[in-house]
């Protein structure tokens, strides 16, 4: 029997385990990628583990998220992580220089290696080829130090995928249509690899939009080969060297196979408030548009602003519409300028963003009150634009174009003929905004600089034996990690400061909560389906564990949310009978007695103490992860394992 193209690439980086369904596994990583948002805290754990330098063959520090420098935080955290950088052997990826995702595609992904990002469109690496995973920062950490990467092996499902996409049709509602047959939790615990004909019709840039939206399903991540279109975007890139022909066996097999005819794929759209809410754009033409956002790590390519550009050419956005176009990276905003395609941009009417994330975490560009926002972007949660009762939508490029224009959601394909879009042969490279590190002997004597709004690691909390706490929180199905930790301009600056971001904590869905929290001194928090969906933030860990939130009980987690919940330290419980979710009320006192035993067990009892019930919940932690949680968290084991 043969491998698929994913179990080939785990087997040339497994150091532990082996390659069985649901079985913990340890991948040797080859790249990691960090962002400001999450790197402090990276960084600072880093530094915990006393380890002189990276051991990694590439780790880039990027700044794309907390770009708004209103304070002195944002500003401080950036000086930390170049400082950390310079020191410790990381390349530094000034602000301004563009989204991790896109800038590591172009510069530094290679085919067949493996990367782990503290941002959970990591994904995105898999256009080149690459097993790019989504982690928590202190996962990326203890990778920066040499240590593996621990994940359950996933299984793999293939999407084979036939014909051409039509015009107006693109990528992105590609990604859609596979959210629309699977869900946002469809792909749990599985990695998508995409094969066949058809994939031969997409760029790199077309297959890193559909993998960074892969993010969206749930899965581990998902992967393209890597065939004469990668060696064609590389060698466009200067770095045809990295190139590197994989596939998988003809006689691989796959744990389901799912069709996609290009052909037949239409113009979609995710509703408020998730991306797997997905219906044609045909059905709501009509509905009026206040905002249209261009960019994200999802639509911000060359090949995505020259669609864009040609579309708004001699053209003018609606009165009624403020629109914003965000290129992906100073090489995308560089080639544009030296074309017509920035002039067609800016002269339409609509605002020319920094290459960053910007509008898509909420930094700046938040929609009007109750307004309806169409944006390119990968997720449309409660509240993640920085206007609480936004109604977003996600769309392609194409569809925001003609929206934009009409004033009111348009099918693109009522604007006539598609301009035809051609891609050059060579990009243009200017890598002066990537800031080497010192070599070894000149860093043992760097100063990395900390500004005061940089705290501690939150202190360690062992699990007891015996855990007695009140339900503080009883929280529905498809709470993200927007919900527990929001992002936005006014929270984004704390990320290095636990203690003022945890003030923050759950207030999207109640307001008292951290007051409460703290006041309790330790609690539960009872969730219910995908619990924890979303980013990779660890900080929707932190902020808990320094609220005393010793257990998280939820009738099943998110992959990436409850890695970062062991690796604070709180238990992931789901619930045996998932209908006892139901009989639980915020309030409650509850109990669970024998935690150490009911680890390896599998299966602990849980006693509401209010009203006299119990209740039966299950864990599945490896030996690892028990260790952990025993010792307060993966930064405790890791020192004491020295």
């Amino acid at each position: 029997m043969g491998l698929n193209l994913t179990q080939k690439i785990i087997k040339e980086h497994l150091v532990s385990g082996e390659m069985k369904q649901g079985t913990e596994i340890g991948l040797r990583i080859d790249q990691t990628l960090t962002q400001d948002a999450t790197g402090t805290m990276a960084y600072l754990e880093f530094e915990s583990m006393k380890i002189p330098r990276v051991k990694t063959e590439l780790s880039v520090a990027y700044v794309d998220h907390n770009m708004l420098q209103s304070g002195f935080e944002n500003a401080d955290d950036h000086r930390y992580i170049q400082s950390a950088a310079h020191k410790y052997g990381l390349k530094f990826s000034r602000p301004g220089n563009g989204i991790c995702h896109q800038v590591h595609l172009e510069r530094f992904g290679i085919p067949g290696k493996t990367l782990i990002g503290s941002d959970s469109h990591t994904p995105t690496a898999g256009g080149l080829g690459m097993i790019g995973i989504g982690a928590g920062g202190l996962d990326v950490a203890v990778a920066m130090g040499g240590g593996a990467y621990y994940i359950n092996m996933p299984g793999v499902i293939k999407v084979n995928v036939t014909g051409k996409l039509k015009p107006f049709v693109t990528a992105k509602d590609v990604s859609l249509e596979l959210l629309r047959r699977i869900g946002v939790k469809g792909g749990t615990g599985k990695i998508v690899e995409w094969t066949g004909e058809g994939i031969r019709t997409l760029s790199v840039p077309e297959r890193a939009t559909i993998t960074n939206m892969g993010a969206e399903t749930g899965a581990t991540t998902s992967v393209f080969p890597s065939d004469e279109i990668t060696e064609k975007f590389l060698k466009a890139q200067g770095r045809g060297d990295a190139y590197k022909p994989l596939a998988a066996d003809p006689d691989a097999e796959y744990e389901e196979i799912i069709d996609i005819v290009l052909d037949e794929v239409e113009p979609l759209i995710a509703c408020p408030h998730s991306p797997g809410n997905v219906v044609t754009v045909a059905s709501l033409a009509g509905t009026k548009v206040d905002q249209v956002c261009i960019g994200s790590c999802t639509n911000s390519s060359l090949y995505d602003m020259k669609k864009a550009a040609a579309l708004l050419k001699g053209k003018t956005i609606a009165d009624s519409v403020s629109m914003s176009v965000s290129p992906g990276s100073r090489q995308v905003l560089s080639m544009l300028a030296e074309s017509e395609a920035l002039n067609n941009i800016i002269q339409s009417g609509a605002r020319l963003l920094e290459c960053g994330c910007g509008p898509c975490i909420g930094m700046g560009f938040s929609p009007n009150s109750g307004g309806v926002s169409l944006r390119t972007f990968n997720r449309n949660f409660e509240g993640r634009s920085g206007t609480r009762d936004a109604k977003v939508y996600l769309v392609s490029p194409e569809t925001a174009v003609a929206s934009a224009l009409a004033g009111c959601i348009t099918d693109p394909r009522t604007l006539g003929e598609m301009p035809e879009i051609t891609m050059p042969d060579t990009f243009k490279v200017n890598d002066s905004a990537i800031i080497l590190p010192l070599d070894e002997k000149d860093a043992a004597d760097a100063e990395v600089i900390k500004g005061p709004n940089i705290k501690d690691f939150p202190q360690a909390r062992p699990q007891k034996d015996v855990l007695e706490a009140v339900l503080i929180l009883k929280a529905g199905d498809n709470i993200s990690t927007d919900h527990i930790m929001p992002a936005g301009s006014k929270v984004l600056p704390y990320r290095s400061n636990i203690p003022k971001i945890s003030e923050f904590c759950f207030t999207v869905v109640d307001e008292t909560f951290p007051a409460r929290a703290k006041e309790a001194g330790e609690s539960i928090v009872v969730g219910g389906n995908n619990y924890g969906q979303g980013s990779s933030r660890e900080h929707a860990a932190l902020a808990p564990l320094y609220l005393g939130v010793r257990a998280v009980i939820a009738r099943n987690f998110a992959r990436i949310h409850a890695a970062n919940l062991i690796n604070a330290g709180i238990m992931p419980l789901t619930f045996r009978n998932p209908d006892d979710y139901d009989r639980l009320t915020q309030g409650d006192m509850l109990r669970i007695s024998g935690v150490h035993e009911g680890m390896d067990k599998g299966t602990m009892i849980l006693e509401d103490l209010t009203n006299g019930e119990k209740y039966e919940l299950e864990c599945s932690f490896t030996e690892r992860q028990k260790a952990m949680l025993k010792a307060g968290g993966l930064l405790e084991y890791t020192k004491n394992a020295k």
